[in-house]
């Protein structure tokens, strides 16, 4: 087979390494592709992901017989229906499905109708009605921009004037458009965690859980990222808490069927906090999380080929998981000053090193190669993945590979795990 990746960063990679794995793959192509991606696979360079009837004119002429989308905006921008509309299998939803990720007032009102645990809210248009719902509520409380704000527009205000600060942010335009509508809703409580789940033909095979860590520094502090680090499965979650989880996704699963327009083929992202009265969704996306994906695929024994081509062409009751009984932990090694600004282009070494460990895998998110080196070209550069018998090994696994990558202004947290290690008590 014949296989496009669009998307260029960690995501990518992963899923790119994991479909390359398969024998049924033969000639796989990645737009735009990284400095890592370039070891396996051909880049695409001058392909623009967003861009419908581009990706459609490169897929048929060579042959594509999948495409896989990783980013949330083509599929926003309907890449996926272009592509469908002339018999290409996609794995991805619609531009319809999307919105779930698109429009977070979108989402909230699908959690309402189907009857999805969320925390309350209010969407609205009109700048004084954010404010004021805020007076009647008051803090801590969650205020979001709407629409797509590449991983931004998402403030947890700790005081009233936080969140009132907020508000006049996204209507002053800091988040264009996506800052139009304003979500403000309850701040709910307890530790994070995601479900992913591959869903066609209105059910869910759920994966593992996983725990992402969003601050920039030690100790979650520092502002948000798009991502430091994760590992999987989540040691805190009770069975109770997962079989809820699973339950909730299966839910939404089968809404997409009764509700949408067309089949809902792809991945959706559940994510969810623990809080005292059982799992509530905090949002759902439309595609892989990141760096989540980094440590769920590698768990995959799965042919990722068979599973995605399964959802792309509607055929649920063909999809089967299993799973590697082991633990996977990823570590993001960032640039100097991410995800405020940093500078690019710093030479990379070690990586050969450290992807030589047994159990170990170095995914690229920001790389490219310049004059025959691999330097740095984005916030984050890498997501060290190891993978062990038990949590605490793949975490030490995962720093001493970390300890073998240099690079100038390399940063990374140091506890990515601790507070799992430290039990459910440490998030009171």
């Amino acid at each position: 087979m014949n296989i496009l990746v669009l998307g260029s960063g960690g995501r990518e990679h992963a899923i790119a390494w994991a479909l390359n794995k398969s024998p049924k793959c033969e000639k796989l192509y990645v737009a735009p592709g990284n400095g890592g991606t370039a070891g396996f696979a051909e880049n695409v360079g001058g392909l623009n992901a967003e861009d419908g009837a581009a990706v459609l004119a490169f897929a048929q002429e060579h042959a594509i017989d999948l495409v896989v989308i990783g980013p949330e905006a083509p599929l926003v921008a309907g890449v996926a229906d272009v592509l469908r509309a002339e018999g290409i299998p996609v794995f991805g939803p619609d531009a319809q499905g999307a919105q779930l990720e698109g429009s977070k007032t979108f989402c909230k009102e699908f959690m309402m109708r189907h009857n999805l645990p969320t925390a309350e809210y209010l969407s609205t248009s009109d700048e004084a009605a954010a404010h004021a719902y805020i007076d009647e509520k008051g803090a801590p409380i969650v205020v979001k921009a709407d629409g797509l704000a590449a991983g931004k527009g998402v403030v947890v205000a700790q005081t009233a004037e936080e969140a009132h600060a907020a508000v006049t942010e996204c209507f002053a335009g800091a988040f264009g458009d996506a800052g139009s509508t304003v979500v403000v809703e309850e701040c709910l409580t307890g530790p994070e965690c995601s479900m992913l789940a591959f869903v066609s033909a209105g059910k869910a095979y759920c994966m593992a859980p996983s725990q992402d860590h969003k601050r920039a520094y030690d100790g979650d502090e520092g502002p948000n990222t798009g991502g430091m680090g994760a590992y999987s499965p989540v040691p805190i979650v009770t069975d109770e808490e997962l079989a809820r989880m699973e339950e909730v996704m299966a839910q939404a699963a089968a809404a997409t069927a009764e509700e949408f327009d067309h089949d809902y083929r792809g991945v959706l992202y559940g994510g969810f906090m623990l809080t005292p009265a059982g799992p509530k969704l905090l949002e759902y996306n439309a595609r892989f999380g990141d760096p989540e994906t980094q440590v769920v695929l590698p768990r995959l024994n799965s042919d990722l080929v068979d599973v995605m081509l399964a959802v792309a062409e509607g055929r649920p009751d063909d999809i089967e998981l299993e799973w590697a009984d082991k633990w996977a932990v990823t570590v993001v090694l960032a640039s100097e000053g991410y995800p405020r600004a940093y500078e690019k282009g710093k030479v990379i070494t070690g990586i050969d090193a450290a992807d030589a460990l047994d159990d170990v895998k170095v995914y690229h998110a920001g790389t490219a190669m310049r004059d025959g080196q691999l330097v740095t070209s984005g916030g984050r550069v890498l997501n060290v993945t190891a993978m062990g018998e038990s949590f605490q090994s793949a975490r030490e696994l995962a720093y001493k590979a970390c300890g073998l990558i240099q690079f100038e202004g390399k940063q990374n947290r140091t506890d990515i795990g601790q507070r799992a290690i430290n039990g459910r008590s440490s998030w009171d």
